[in-house]
């Protein structure tokens, strides 16, 4: 039973290495020149990107031993035969599509900041992209990956993915720390200042001000739009004299 969810792990792992190699675009520049190299990092990006999402779906669906949350009232999904618990239904369909949301949006601001499609996601940087998701977290995508991820077990009831989520979340760290020692490399002190700036994966739900020489924390998130761009601003719990 265990076996093919073994191999959807070692291939993710083997994906996981492409991609981490994906990203160092100065080596491949320097190993295979200018236009070749741009070219194997696209192509690496590419392919690692589609093939850990057809490995994260192996997570869900490979046979493994399956878990029951709070009731036994299932839902049945004709089409496929599919019997999944009521509660799971609930609790994971807004996961998936919060990291689906979270995920494409960021792809599209990308997009329409620097041009890049998904291909390119893993293309020399042009700039420091700050709008849109990206004034939240740096890693938008991997947000919504493992939001997604966690939703995906839960609906499939899959009890080796879902204890498997801790070393899937560690990996997207380790991967959104390799793409960031290329973008130091590559933006500088702008990147740097931005990483100052914005946490990498957990939204901030609180701040600090220095006001009269003190720091008072500021509570209560309020949501602004401004065009397209989602910011968060704050509100003090209490009038400061």
């Amino acid at each position: 039973m265990f076996g093919y969810f073994f191999a959807c792990i070692t291939g993710f792992f083997l994906m996981m290495i492409l991609h981490l190699w994906s990203v160092e675009h100065r080596k491949l520049k320097q190993r295979f020149g200018e236009d070749k190299g741009i070219k194997i990092g696209k192509i690496l990006g590419a392919v690692s990107g589609w093939m850990e999402l057809v490995f994260l779906i192996g997570f869900w669906t490979s046979p493994q031993p399956r878990f029951t949350l709070f009731s036994n009232s299932s839902v049945l999904l004709p089409f496929v035969g599919l019997s999944i618990p009521l509660f799971h239904l609930i609790t994971a369909i807004p996961l998936m599509i919060a990291g689906a949301w979270v995920a494409i949006k960021a792809v599209k601001e990308m997009s329409g900041e620097v041009g890049f499609v998904v291909v390119d996601a893993h293309s020399v940087p042009e700039k420091v992209v700050k709008s849109g998701p990206y004034t939240i977290v740096r890693h938008p995508q991997y947000l919504g990956a493992n939001l997604a991820h966690i939703g995906g077990s839960i609906l499939f009831s899959a009890s080796y993915a879902l204890l498997f989520t801790p070393i899937y979340v560690m990996c997207n760290y380790l991967i959104s720390w390799k793409e960031e020692e290329e973008l130091v490399k590559e933006l500088g002190r702008e990147y740097k200042e931005y990483q100052e700036n914005t946490p990498m994966f957990v939204p901030k739900i609180w701040k600090k001000r220095k006001v009269c020489g003190k720091d008072l924390t500021k509570f209560g998130p309020r949501m602004n739009k401004k065009g397209s761009d989602l910011t968060f601003s704050w509100r003090f719990s209490q009038p400061v004299h």
